[in-house]
Formats: C-alpha cells, sequence, structure tokens
C-alpha cells in the first residue's frame, strides 16, 4: 500500500522543498483547501486518514499541531517536525541518521523525529564525531561562525533581496542566543555552549559553518588526527562526505544539493586548524534532510 503523507505548512520554503523532492518517492501527498489551512478540525481529520504527518510551520504553530497528532492517541501517524521546538525533547528522535551508530535505525522506528536545523546540522556533524573520540574537549570553549544564503531567512528576506537587492553581508544574532545553540549544544555533547554567530550573503541557497581551534587546547591531536577521525565516522555515508581542505570556499557550491561536505584546514604552523562544513541551506539543511528522514520512517530505504 503506498503511504500518504500531509504536510502541515506545505507553502512554506521547506514545505515546497519536501514536496518537489517526494514527487521521486512512491507516497501520496494530501493537502488540505487553502481557506481551511488554519483550521484545527480540518487538519486533524486529515491526520487520521495519513500515515505521516511532516510540520513546516512556526515553532508555536508546531507544537499546536503535535498536540492534535497527540490527541488522536493509538490511530496517530508519524510525525517529522522542521521547526525548533523539539530538536532536543527527549522523547522526539534527532533526525540526523549520520549523527551515530544505530541513529538511522532510531529514525526508521520512532514515532516522533526532529528535522535538524541548518546550521547546527554543519557545527554538530563537524563536532559530534571529535567529541564522541575524544579528540575535543566536551568543556572546551569553541567559536562557531557561519554564513547562509538569504533563502533561509524566509518569505520576508527572500522578497527584500529580490527586490532591492539586499546588503551584501549581515552579522546577526548578536545577542549570541541564536535558536540553534540548544541544539548544537545537546547533539555535539558539549558541556560548554559555543559562542555562535550566524551572517547572511546576497546568494539564495549555500551554507558554509566554520570552528576554529588551537591545538594546544585540544591536548595532543593534531589537524590530521581530527581528519581520521571525521573520515572514518563517514566512510560510506552518502549525504556526507570529508573532502581534501581546499585553499578557499565557496558558500554557493553545493546549492540545489542534499550533500554536505566536511574538511580540516591545517595552519602552516602546525598550531592551529579550521574546521568547516559547506551544504546547501535549503538541501541537507532543510528539505534534504527531511527526505532522508522520510525514507527512513517509510521503510523506503533501508537504515544502515
Amino acid at each position: 500500500m503506498t503511504a500518504s503523507i500531509f504536510i502541515d505548512g506545505e507553502a512554506g520554503t521547506t514545505g515546497l522543498g519536501i514536496r518537489t523532492r517526494l514527487q521521486d518517492l512512491p507516497v501520496t501527498v494530501r493537502s488540505i483547501a487553502p481557506d481551511r489551512r488554519r483550521d484545527p478540525e480540518a487538519r486533524l481529520a486529515l491526520m487520521r486518514e495519513v500515515d505521516l504527518v511532516v510540520l513546516c510551520l512556526p515553532d508555536d504553530a508546531a507544537r499546536e499541531s503535535a498536540g492534535l497528532v497527540a490527541s488522536l492517541g493509538a490511530d496517530a501517524p508519524r510525525l517529522l517536525d522542521a521547526s525548533t521546538a523539539f530538536r532536543t525533547a527527549p522523547d522526539w528522535v534527532y533526525g540526523f541518521e549520520e549523527l551515530a551508530a544505530g541513529q538511522a535505525e532510531a529514525i526508521a522506528s520512532a514515532p516522533r523525529v526532529s528535522n535538524p536545523g541548518c546550521y547546527a546540522t554543519g557545527a554538530i556533524a563537524l563536532l559530534r564525531p571529535l567529541v564522541d573520540g575524544g579528540l575535543i574537549p566536551a568543556d572546551l570553549p569553541l567559536s562557531i561562525n557561519a554564513v547562509s544564503g538569504y533563502s533561509g531567512g524566509g518569505r520576508s528576506m527572500i522578497a527584500a533581496h529580490e527586490a532591492t537587492g539586499g546588503p551584501a553581508f549581515l552579522m546577526y544574532g548578536l545577542g549570541l542566543a541564536h535558536k540553534h545553540l540548544p541544539e548544537i549544544t545537546t547533539h555535539a555533547r558539549l558541556r560548554t555552549p559555543p559562542v555562535f554567530v550566524p551572517s547572511v550573503g546576497h546568494f539564495a541557497q549555500g551554507m558554509i559553518v566554520s570552528i576554529p581551534l588551537h591545538l594546544a587546547q585540544l591536548g595532543g591531536p593534531s589537524a590530521t588526527d581530527l581528519l581520521d577521525c571525521l573520515q572514518a565516522h563517514y566512510a560510506g555515508c552518502d549525504a556526507v562526505s570529508v573532502v581534501q581542505a581546499a585553499p578557499d570556499l565557496t558558500a554557493e557550491t553545493l546549492a540545489g544539493s542534499d550533500r554536505m561536505e566536511l574538511s580540516v584546514h591545517a595552519g602552516t604552523s602546525g598550531a592551529h586548524a579550521l574546521l568547516t562544513a559547506r551544504l546547501d541551506n535549503l538541501g541537507k539543511g532543510a528539505s534534504g534532510a527531511a527526505l532522508q528522514n522520510i525514507r527512513l520512517m517509510l521503510g523506503l530505504r533501508s537504515a544502515r
């Protein structure tokens, strides 16, 4: 029997990206009339009829929809949430299948899965294997810098950039309390929350997350040791690859792709290293990751 999916919030950037990607899967996408998208009874009626509900909503609306699903009890469909609302909730499975051994299997069997954030995907992909491997102390003070395409800012930012050109570069979140920080801290297994500084460039899609390191603070490992650890962790992964460090990086390189590339750049003095993750903020950072999770949750691809 063909699985059925309801995307609650399908008109947004992430929802549209997921719907486009679902065209290649043997699934039926159910929709609600535009004038009833905010009607809880209409949404609940559709939720009763599908196998999976995907939430592409602001946090408060996602919590409301998750409550509607929960109200169905044993008849509730499975749930994938693309908001920030449940990414550190203990009763939700984090939807980054490359996170650790057994994560894909956990996603495949979970009733509730939280899709990772775009910045968090790059930061956690770099840090979690190195923390687990003992190469980065969990209490090490870290700084994370990132630049994203303007499509990650939603409709108003997209409209501003496309209408007037927008700023060439915008640094934001300068209160140093970005909503991805709890997610990064939790799933990278850090005991000290990092300083995270996000920014937006005048390009539509793409992202670079970078983490500078003083190797002496790590207690001994070299840049090569960091690279070896990442290569071992992601060996055989389809969506994440560890690539040779380039002399420079362009954020737009993976625009339109659902892949992510990780690199370790070694300082010429041997005293420093720079970890980088390059991805599409709408691909592996949003809709592409959701597609991976949907395939696992519906048994359309076996877990590794």
